[in-house]
């Protein structure tokens, strides 16, 4: 366990560590604990990832969620929700490298939320809150009702339906960063409900393959 993830590449992480910010070296160490604590319970309790992304969880999914890490901290946003969390991502790289201080980390599956809630306090995030919940499900409770300036999500629902609704749950002028992939621009043409509640985006690539990460602000009612 301690191999695989010890001979990933994390000098590839440095620079946009940097960029938003941060001590690399502190923070990357934080990082090998999560990807220790992630192939485990990978391994031992239930999948949060394929097993074929183990050898390269560094490229193919911590260094796309802390790329545009720089560009979430510049938005202003402070409290954040993170839709679909999984396995944490890209909520746990994206805190560890400063975007916050505010997370709610929703996701429906039991398993997951375990290892969420297993896994936040021994890598230094006592704060964040899991939800175990659907997010059909929180935009009917009013405590969340555009209480959020800040929104993720990465490899979940398609655009349209995702943008429909976070807009109950982002206040005006807040802004959701939604991680795509080449679908993404078929997405925003298939359903284009969106532009009534959100600002066109704009699009920052992330990692190695055809990932974007695109910006909708939220506009007033």
């Amino acid at each position: 366990m301690d191999e695989l993830v010890e001979r990933q590449p994390w000098e590839g992480l440095i620079a946009a560590l940097e960029r938003a910010g941060c001590e690399p070296g502190r923070t990357i160490q934080q990082l090998k604990l999560y990807a220790r604590l992630l192939v485990t319970w990978n391994r031992t309790v239930s999948n949060l990832i394929s097993r074929n992304d183990e050898a390269r969880l560094v490229e193919r999914h911590l260094l796309e969620c802390i790329e545009p890490a720089y560009w979430l901290k510049a938005s202003g946003a402070s409290r954040w929700l993170d839709f679909g969390s999984g396995a944490g991502l890209p909520a746990i790289p994206l805190a560890l490298a400063g975007v916050g201080p505010d997370w709610t980390l929703v996701e429906s599956r039991r398993a997951k939320t375990l290892f969420l809630r297993k896994t936040l306090p021994e890598i230094g995030l006592r704060s964040i809150v899991v939800a175990h919940s659907r997010l059909e499900q929180l935009v009917e409770v009013s405590d969340f009702e555009a209480k959020h300036d800040g929104f993720v999500s990465r490899a979940t629902m398609h655009l349209g339906p995702t943008l429909n609704l976070a807009r109950h749950l982002v206040a005006p002028g807040g802004s959701a960063f939604l991680w795509k992939g080449s679908g993404g621009e078929q997405e925003m043409l298939d359903d284009s409900l969106w532009k009534e509640f959100w600002r066109a985006p704009e699009t920052v690539a992330v990692g190695t393959g055809p990932m974007v990460v695109a910006r909708f602000i939220r506009t007033s009612m």
